[in-house]
């Protein structure tokens, strides 16, 4: 197992009459991508904050481990754009790379290396506001690993960019970690993190609701895939909402037959006794996908929350 990079224990953290983190731990492992996933409001921001020194706790421990100056070692990418609009690009990431404690020469050279790498070596000696926000995004980016840090926290990374570019920065993101860089991301785009995450948590109101691979929480959660039959006509669904190996039966929109099957659950029975019902036409079988997961775990918590 590779070695704890950081460690967050019971942590907590309130702003006058609001909790945004509740007793929270989790751990993140060197050499890993790790993603922090939650609703607005769930503390995500908060929790980067506190891990970027931004912030500290109220309560409870964060723990560095094998960084031997945090202030070099750490690169964060805020949620909120923070760069000079009326200061040259590559001037700006000069500036951030020699604060960072490079001198000016390494700091230039890697700044051009990156500039060239997404593509913006010719807006170098540009003002920051001419660009457009994704381009923006990618400047702010460099401005957080031009000093080539060891623990890198990306909140909110893919804001403002285009699926091409969501999908180029998802190479980047692994480029990194193949160089040893350990990655957290915060993000909302699930179908990218799920892409992208070793491992992850879910939480909601500052606690956890679920955490570990994919798979893993799959498993804790009281389905694990979706089965999709269309069919023709209409028939009662009670029969199947009553089956054992089912979490959820439900009709679409489009009048097909959508089954949540618990984790382990058989699906021969229950096939046979959904043709007894249906004319089936066709099957579609998948896992649960993390977006399906944070409906599933989030959804409820959240509506009891609000009510």
């Amino acid at each position: 197992m590779p070695d704890q990079l950081v460690s967050v224990e019971r942590v907590t953290k309130r702003f006058e009459t609001v909790t945004a983190v509740d007793e929270l731990s989790l751990e993140v492992r060197s050499g890993e991508i790790f993603a922090l996933l939650g609703p607005n409001g769930a503390g995500k921001t908060t929790l980067v904050r506190m891990l970027a020194g931004v912030f500290r706790p109220d309560s409870g421990e964060i723990h560095y481990t094998g960084l031997g100056d945090a202030a070099r070692e750490l690169g964060y990418l805020p949620e909120e754009r923070g760069l000079y609009a009326d200061i040259p690009v590559l001037r700006t990431l000069v500036y951030f790379g020699v604060l960072r404690g490079m001198d000016r020469g390494q700091a230039a050279k890697t700044s051009m290396e990156w500039l060239e790498r997404l593509e913006l070596a010719s807006r170098a000696n540009e003002k920051l506001g001419s660009l457009s926000k994704g381009n923006q995004q990618k400047v702010q980016f460099i401005s957080a690993v031009v000093h080539r840090p060891s623990f890198l926290i990306l909140d909110e990374p893919f804001g403002g960019l285009d699926p091409v570019n969501q999908d180029f920065f998802l190479d980047v993101f692994r480029d990194l970690r193949a160089r040893g860089t350990t990655i957290l991301v915060s993000a909302h785009q699930m179908q990218l993190v799920e892409r992208l995450a070793d491992r992850m948590i879910l939480i909601n109101q500052g606690r956890e609701i679920s955490s570990g691979t994919l798979d893993e929480i799959r498993r804790r959660a009281a389905a694990s895939r979706r089965i999709l039959l269309k069919v023709a006509g209409s028939s009662d669904l009670g029969v199947l909402e009553r089956h054992p190996a089912l979490h959820s039966v439900t009709r679409t929109a489009e009048g097909d037959v959508e089954l949540l099957l618990r984790d382990g659950g058989s699906l021969s029975g229950l096939l046979a006794l959904a043709a007894e019902r249906f004319e089936i036409r066709e099957v579609h079988s998948e896992p649960l996908s993390l977006h399906d997961l944070f409906i599933q775990l989030v959804g409820p918590r959240r509506m009891e929350a609000e009510s």
